[in-house]
């Protein structure tokens, strides 16, 4: 039986995020475990989003957006904007720091920010790996926009007959859809574990009204029909089951509570370094 999840909504100031897993009905799908809703925001002019410099280990961030863009920083010294379609991965491995702002000339005019961050999980014999970013911009990566109103594009891994250019760790479904009214979408049981999240629009599974900000953990090995009753926006994602617990603790993910510890020494202590150009704040460690 499909599993229905209503997100937990974080108000950030004007800006909403609509955080689906972890949840209590869904620790992890496949090795996502962490699943955020960006928006739909509009900003005034002089407003935007200020993601003050964080850390992370044992993970890799994926960032993927339909509307606005992102400025990314990291410890490694990348700089890069993000726009609709392309798709930020960042390994963090045993660890780096990152930062997201709106970039000043887009903070300038008013604008709109509307999109998903996900985590997912690296095997255990991938979370001390050396830290890396990688972006790919929306002409690299595999899409299918048919006449039948049915667009897809593959974030990382593989679906639908296509395989994306994203380096991944384990096997992994991620893919951006969007449909005109009336198109439908089989999904085949591709992977082990599979979620539907639905973004924006009004949409049927099987027959059945999902509500739009909703996620649905799909039955493993049933064949699914998404149906757009309206323009729709949705992410599929999902994978293979994690090969162990995960601990989570604020930005760290691992295998070991002991290795979350000495995460979180490293960033009271510096030791994850600075990020060139966004140097001169950071989020401190929670308290908790």
């Amino acid at each position: 039986m499909t599993i229905l999840i209503v997100p937990h909504r974080h108000d950030l100031g004007g800006f909403e995020v609509r955080r689906a897993v972890p949840s209590l009905q869904a620790r992890s799908v496949g090795p996502f475990v962490f699943v955020d809703h960006m928006g739909p925001a509009l900003f005034e002019p002089g407003r935007g989003i200020d993601v003050r410099p964080h850390p992370h280990i044992g993970l890799a961030t994926v960032t993927y957006l339909w509307a606005g863009v992102l400025r990314h920083r990291d410890t490694l010294g990348s700089v890069q904007d993000i726009r609709p379609g392309d798709v930020n991965w960042m390994t963090a491995g045993r660890g780096i720091a990152h930062s997201e702002r709106t970039p000043p000339g887009t903070r300038a005019a008013g604008h709109g920010l509307h999109g998903m961050q996900t985590w997912v999980a690296l095997p255990k014999a991938h979370e001390e790996t050396t830290p890396a970013f990688h972006h790919h911009a929306a002409a690299s990566l595999p899409l299918r926009d048919d006449a039948a109103g049915v667009r897809l594009r593959v974030i990382a891994g593989r679906g639908f007959g296509m395989e994306s250019p994203v380096q991944v760790f384990a096997d992994t479904f991620n893919v951006a859809v969007d449909l005109a009214p009336e198109a439908e979408l089989p999904i085949a049981a591709e992977a082990p574990e599979r979620a539907l999240y639905v973004l924006e629009g009004d949409a049927q599974l099987d027959g059945t009204d999902i509500p739009e900000k909703h996620l649905v953990v799909l039955d493993p090995g049933v064949r699914h029909v998404l149906r757009a009753k309206t323009p729709l926006k949705a992410m599929l994602f999902g994978g293979a089951p994690l090969d162990g617990p995960r601990h989570l603790w604020w930005n760290f993910v691992s295998s070991s509570k002991e290795r979350i510890e000495q995460a979180k020494a490293d960033w009271e202590r510096g030791a994850f370094g600075l990020i060139p150009g966004d140097a001169d704040e950071r989020i401190p460690l929670p308290a908790r």
